[in-house]
């Protein structure tokens, strides 16, 4: 089993800046991602990394969003900059034990929320104008 624990959520103004973590605990995960979900929406996918792999990003937050791993900490983290009323909503670690290309398939994919195995709770970021 995985436990995930995300924190760092909160409310902050168009143009600002949070940092997002996901402590996470149990057997390896090779696979992380985040997921969003704002209200009356399908949650998505934001960004992926992967041990020794590459990262892959949602085309609505490249350039704004960082995704990386302490490896050390096992912890993985979201840095989202220039943060817009549209990045709004409930985000979420996922994990899974396999490598990205076996969850998701090759291809420049975050992934579906389907495919992956370990969730954390959720964490909410509120954008104002």
């Amino acid at each position: 089993q995985v436990q995930l624990v995300e924190s760092g959520g909160g409310s902050v103004q168009v143009g600002g800046s949070l940092r997002l973590s996901c402590a996470a605990s149990g057997h390896t995960t090779f696979c992380m991602a985040w997921f969003r979900q704002a209200p009356g929406k399908e949650r998505e996918g934001v960004a992926r990394i992967e041990t020794g792999g590459p990262i892959m990003y949602a085309d609505s937050v490249k350039g704004r969003f960082t995704i990386s791993k302490d490896y050390a900490k096992n912890t993985l983290y979201l840095q989202m900059n220039s943060l817009k009323p549209e990045d709004t909503a409930t985000y979420y670690c996922a994990a899974d034990p396999r490598r990205c290309s076996v969850v998701t398939g090759v291809g420049p994919y975050v992934g579906r929320p389907s495919q992956y195995t370990y969730w954390g709770q959720g964490t909410q970021v509120t954008v104002s104008s």
